[in-house]
């Protein structure tokens, strides 16, 4: 872990050297940030340059604003549907690998601008007519001024690295905001399918009004734990969503070789991306791909009903750049995590919703003509490849179906133990780390695996565990990131049948973390108490040596060793 520290206003102190602290750009959202401390000039590791970098600060900054007017309107019974889909949209675009065009943070602004006004004039009337006292908001107002240079250098000045105060307090209060931007991501993608909570809405401006607030450690601590909570809520809402909209997964061999014919593949997270892609395509003679967190999709009976739903085509969003080279078609990118494309396909990738960067396409609305055509346009495979099939389908409906079958497993020791290998993947070396700790699993174990994090192992042929006579695969495929409140519920049915506390159960969390979304969902472990979580490849830069104590006094939180050692340690814990 590294030590951060605030000297002066004038210089960031980081592991014991000193740093200007106007490096013109200063990011370390994601696990990938440059040698676990900050990205900076000429550009982050992502790709991303200090010009979007400064537009991102802007935005959350506006945001906040936006949200603290909406809060305090909360109280006195306003509420402004606009504002509520802005503040979804605008933040879920400062996500890591979602947004890179200078352009679509421009417009965000303007209409972050006129939101602002709206909620201000909102909270204003309707103190109006309740007969309440305005409060006075400081640095509550913003205008917007046209020019995406001026939008940066007044930006700028939102940096992390300007800051003052208590580094420990800022850090922890980062890393509340970054289990927000997780979360309104998951609170987008159900809006997007007519699903929303007032009340979700407006806990989420409070959050956000709430990282404005001067605050100490402890309350900075109960802020991130309060996310975590806030995120078990959307989560939820969005798993209504997706079952509500497209049935409950169900236990599905997924094909994962292509087949002849025009093509497209639909990567991220967004379901009624596919939908409407699927509904489109029908009857064109074009085949349509999951990549990615869209894998899960083939479970859900509404969209495998569609014949030319052929399966998954790749891997994990880190191999986007070779595996869309080789697509024979055109591509759509739903959410995070896009990779800005090289030549051999910028021509036929396209962005929708809040992701975007300069230079590609990007499909406003709901039709995908231009993503059709495109598909149209190039050759497709020509052959068949042999079948290769893996077994998806195992989330919350079915997982607490098999809940009895497991917890009988776990009393006649058939099932030894669960591993939760959750989370997502990236390019460092280290992440093979999660291959060579499935590889070890005794066979009478269960892996329970969700996110994108899974393409670490999913692929190979780990055999099935034996329960009662039946016959299960070993690895069960719980679905998408969000797809932890799946893993949660299993966990707390678990406890129930068996009648044992959740930490009592033989049941180990091994998290791979990236962005935000990832933060989100470990703020919701940690606000349901599981301990002995090992997390890795590294630890957040984000957190400090100070806040890291609390979290391994208070949860034992761990950074994961060797495969072999940490295998050895969870299998003999004592709980």
């Amino acid at each position: 872990m590294i030590r951060l520290l605030l000297k002066t206003t004038r210089f960031l102190c980081v592991q014991g050297r000193q740093y200007s602290s106007d490096l013109g750009m200063f990011c370390y959202q994601c696990e990938q940030t440059r040698n676990n401390k900050f990205c900076t000039i000429p550009r982050g590791v992502c790709e991303k340059d200090p010009t979007v970098a400064a537009l991102q600060d802007l935005l959350v900054e506006v945001g906040k604003r936006v949200a603290t007017y909406a809060n305090l309107g909360a109280g006195v019974g306003y509420a402004n549907a606009d504002v509520d889909r802005w503040l979804l949209d605008a933040y879920f675009s400062t996500l890591t690998n979602v947004n890179f065009d200078p352009k679509r943070f421009e417009i965000f602004m303007q209409e972050g601008g006129e939101m602002l006004k709206q909620a201000r004039k909102g909270y204003f009337d309707a103190c109006k007519k309740t007969n309440k006292t305005p409060e006075t908001v400081v640095n509550g107002d913003w205008e917007f001024r046209p020019g995406i240079e001026v939008l940066a250098k007044e930006g700028r000045v939102y940096g992390i690295d300007k800051k003052k105060g208590d580094w420990n307090v800022t850090c922890i209060k980062e890393l509340a905001q970054y289990g927000l931007k997780g979360g309104i991501a998951y609170l987008h993608h159900a809006m997007r399918l007519g699903y929303k909570d007032p009340e979700v809405y407006a806990e989420t401006a409070r959050l956000l009004s709430c990282l404005r607030k001067e605050m100490k450690l402890d309350e900075a601590l109960k802020l991130a734990l309060d996310v975590g909570a806030w995120n078990y809520r959307v989560t939820g809402l969005l798993d209504r969503a997706n079952t509500g909209v497209y049935g409950n997964p169900e236990i599905t061999e997924v094909r994962t070789t292509p087949v002849k014919g025009k093509c497209i593949v639909v990567s991220g997270h967004d379901l009624k991306d596919l939908a409407l892609v699927l509904s489109q395509t029908e009857g064109r003679n074009i085949n349509v791909y999951t990549h990615g967190e869209m894998l899960p999709c083939n479970a859900y009976p509404k969209l495998k009903k569609y014949k030319h739903l052929i399966g998954n085509y790749g891997g994990p969003w880190q191999r986007q750049r070779r595996d869309f080279a080789n697509f024979p078609g055109s591509i759509l990118m739903t959410t995070n995590c896009l990779v800005p494309p090289t030549k051999a396909y910028a021509h036929r990738i396209f962005t929708h919703n809040s992701v975007g960067c300069a230079g590609i396409g990007h499909i406003d609305g709901d039709s995908m003509t231009p993503l059709i055509q495109t598909a149209l346009d190039e050759p497709g495979f020509t052959e068949d490849a042999p079948k290769k099939t893996i077994t998806i389908g195992f989330a919350r409906d079915t997982a607490l179906r098999l809940v009895p079958d497991i917890a009988e497993g776990i009393k006649s020791k058939e099932v030894r133990h669960i591993f939760v290998i959750g989370g997502c993947d990236g390019y460092e070396l280290g992440r093979n780390y999660y291959t060579d700790f499935a590889k070890l699993i005794p066979k009478d174990c269960i892996i329970v695996t969700l996110a994108c994090g899974k393409f670490r192992f999913n692929m190979l042929d780990l055999g099935y565990v034996t329960i009662k006579g039946k016959k299960f695969p070993h690895v069960f495929d719980m679905g998408q990131c969000n797809d932890s409140y799946s893993a949660l519920k299993f966990m707390v049915a678990l406890s129930k049948e068996l009648g044992v506390p959740a930490n009592d159960l033989p049941m180990s969390f091994v998290i791979s973390w990236f962005e935000q979304k990832a933060v989100a969902v470990f703020l919701t472990y940690l606000h349901f108490g599981i301990k002995n979580m090992l997390l890795g490849p590294t630890l957040p830069a984000f957190t400090p040596p100070d806040v890291l104590d609390v979290l391994v006094k208070k949860f034992g939180l761990r950074r994961i060793g060797t495969p072999e050692a940490d295998m050895q340690m969870l299998l003999n814990r004592k709980s």
